[in-house]
């Protein structure tokens, strides 16, 4: 949890500095600190929904080689 914490004052600090040293504004660099994250969560929400549903979709079948088999092969 600490880990989370300490990310998210993270991403509220460049959210921040990126739309002041834009604008100039310390309101805009506020509510942009505010709304960025927040969006950016929703949005995280429903691309994890999208990523689970295209994981399942394409199970890797024992005939298709492993994205990394290339790897192996020296």
């Amino acid at each position: 949890m600490i880990k989370t914490a300490s990310f998210a004052m993270l991403h509220f600090s460049v959210a921040f500095t990126v739309a002041y040293l834009l604008t100039g504004s310390l309101l805009v660099g506020g509510l942009m600190a505010l709304v960025e994250p927040a969006c950016n969560t929703v949005v995280f929400y429903f691309h994890e929904r999208a990523w689970q549903r295209h994981q399942h979709g394409h199970a890797v079948t024992p005939a298709e080689p492993d994205e990394h088999e290339w790897a192996y092969a020296a």
